[in-house]
């Protein structure tokens, strides 16, 4: 692996602005997803269409896209859905309850810390370490990726990519 943590956070960070449609889709990480080799897979475990993604709910799509193209796809792993994502983590060993930049941080907004019931994904920026943490997200706000200050109240988890020194 010779992508580090930062190198995927400043992908991340340029992205911030980035709106889906009135639909809630048109976004170039839908439509990536759309068109990658996992969506069928996905398809196939969770049913529906390869077009039913367009506007879908995309915040696990963008961190996959961002994997994707920082070239941190194998480190980052690749989901629509942001409980397979987290199982994904966990079943690699690489979960844990640590903030660390460059982490993929996973959200239930109910503050339960059971993988099922993860509802949201970003990445981590920092800890603030006032109980807080500073993250890139995407489908957040008004269907933007925006840089957001989270409580760790709702964290379930955080998966770990390898990242290069």
């Amino acid at each position: 692996m010779n992508v580090t943590a930062q190198q995927v956070l400043n992908l991340a960070k340029a992205q911030v602005g980035t709106s889906e449609d009135a639909n809630g889709g048109g976004t170039k990480f839908q439509q990536w997803y759309v068109n990658s080799p996992r969506a069928a897979e996905t398809v196939q475990r969770d049913g529906g269409t390869r077009q039913d993604y367009l506007n879908a709910a995309w915040c696990s799509m963008f961190v996959s896209w961002v994997g994707e193209e920082s070239g941190a796809r194998s480190q980052v792993g690749w989901d629509a859905y942001t409980v397979a994502h987290a199982k994904w983590f966990a079943g690699n060993h690489r979960w844990g309850t640590v903030a660390k930049p460059g982490a993929v941080v996973f959200y239930s907004w109910s503050g339960s810390k059971d993988l099922s019931s993860i509802s949201h994904v970003g990445f981590v920026i920092k800890d603030n370490g006032d109980g807080t943490i500073s993250t890139i997200e995407g489908n957040t706000g008004n269907g933007k990726v925006e840089q957001r200050v989270r409580p760790t109240s709702q964290v379930v988890g955080y998966g770990y990519p390898r990242y290069a020194a």
